[in-house]
């Protein structure tokens, strides 16, 4: 009897026991081959990782990491932990996955993985940038760690995908400043024009519209000479400001022949140079099939693109051209203030032994300076003015008109006291000429209107 219920009491524990693990969860640490720990636990974070479970992945890693800092897998794990963060996606999570990488970078520098991770960093900035009408920060980003991947990675076999993945984010920044330039053109803020228009053709060579953005400096160019020939300036030095214009305006032009010749704006650039008497140039057999090959490479977005482009973050970039190498230097854009000032200087120069007021171009109106006579005047001779110069008295101080003047019961006490003819004609007042706003007695019935 006794043996009876022990036996049912070992079955009831037992019971208890398999339904109470049903509830437990599983430890991921658990069933690890004892004799390879390190393999073990790496084996399941990356069987965890296929199957999505990326916070249990980086728990097995870290173990890892933490557990056996020697162990032959310590490179695969921290270049493992940022992938889950990496794949796990969103903004907060690229954060830590670069930040991984970076740290794989610093331990291992010489490992054949370390390109594989400066390219997922410049990915997951590739993968925020916006269109080239808003925030073009990630873009940035993006095109600078492509550039240290090209650059520090040479060999590595991702090379030639991190140059395409610069082409198009080169393709949205230059996109990005050739707005803004038109934008001030069409206003003509021509400095501010002029300067970004430089910038974007020294900078983005492969861009789908330098050919546009060349001509439309052309045209700046020819706008800013004719400006300059209408002002009033010695013969001589006005013909040679508007000639150096020109000269810019010439090479503009030219360059959409020489290096551009496939493109559509080969024959408006002819007929201005054409129009400015200067020789138009033939492109190399070089330049052309370079010109052909980049033109054939770019892509047109279709019509459902177009549309569904408008409803996306991500801007478009088929028209970003597939051969070519990018520029791999830091894109430089000159200061337009500094343009407008050394304008200024040369025609300041110019003008420095007359007296000519000058309007900056595209910039607003100039004024003389403040040593400078107004234009039409003569100046005159400092010692005529001079109060303090050797036989000369003083001149009064005229009245000061800018201050209240003192009052007595509303009549002005600075003033003369006016005579008798002026206050009888004071007080003969037409009350047709009396201000409407003065208060006026009623009459009659309408004492009795309260308003």
């Amino acid at each position: 009897m006794v043996r009876k219920i022990l036996v049912s009491a070992a079955l009831v524990s037992a019971l208890f026991v398999v339904s109470g693990c049903r509830h437990k969860t599983q430890n991921p640490l658990a069933n690890i081959d004892s004799k390879q720990p390190d393999k073990g636990l790496f084996d399941r974070a990356m069987d965890s990782m296929k199957k999505a479970k990326y916070q249990e992945s980086r728990t097995l890693l870290e173990t890892l990491i933490n557990t056996y800092p020697d162990s032959e897998y310590i490179a695969r794990a921290k270049l493992a932990l940022g992938d889950a963060w990496y794949n796990e996606g969103g903004t907060a999570a690229w954060a830590q996955a670069e930040a991984e990488y970076k740290d794989f970078q610093t331990f291992f520098p010489n490992l054949p993985e370390a390109s594989e991770a400066q390219l997922k960093i410049a990915s997951m900035h590739y993968r925020q940038m916006e269109k080239p009408d808003r925030d073009f920060a990630q873009a940035q980003r993006a095109a600078d760690e492509y550039k240290t991947m090209i650059q520090q990675y040479p060999d590595s076999p991702l090379v030639p995908e991190a140059k395409q993945k610069l082409r198009e984010v080169q393709e949205v920044l230059a996109e990005r400043q050739f707005r803004i330039a038109h934008f001030y053109f069409l206003r003509d803020n021509l400095a501010a024009s002029q300067a970004r228009l430089q910038g974007l053709t020294e900078s983005f060579p492969l861009y789908s519209g330098a050919h546009e953005a060349l001509y439309e400096l052309g045209l700046l160019y020819e706008k800013e000479a004719s400006g300059l020939s209408k002002q009033k300036l010695p013969a001589a030095q006005k013909e040679k400001l508007v000639a150096q214009f020109q000269n810019k305006a010439i090479e503009a032009y030219s360059k959409i022949v020489t290096r551009y010749p496939a493109t559509a704006r080969v024959s408006d650039a002819k007929r201005r140079l054409a129009a400015l008497d200067a020789k138009i140039p033939e492109p190399t057999p070089e330049a052309l099939a370079e010109s052909k090959a980049e033109e054939a490479s770019r892509q047109k977005a279709s019509m459902v693109a177009k549309v569904t482009g408008n409803f996306k973050k991500h801007p478009g970039v088929e028209a970003s051209a597939k051969v070519g190498e990018p520029n791999l230097s830091e894109e430089t854009v000159p200061s337009a203030p500094a343009m407008v000032q050394d304008l200024t200087n040369q025609i300041n120069g110019m003008q420095a032994s007359q007296n000519i007021g000058v309007q900056a171009i595209g910039t607003g109106t100039g004024t003389p300076g403040a040593n400078e006579a107004p234009p039409g005047t003569q100046p005159t001779d400092p010692k005529s003015t001079d109060p303090t110069s050797e036989g000369t008295a003083p001149k009064v101080a005229p009245a000061q008109v800018n201050e209240v003047q003192k009052t007595n019961n509303g009549v002005d006490v600075t003033q003369e006291p006016a005579t008798e003819q002026q206050k009888a004609a004071d007080a003969k007042v037409d009350p047709k000429q009396e201000s409407s706003s003065k208060k006026k007695g009623k009459k009659g019935l309408r004492k009795l209107i309260p308003f």
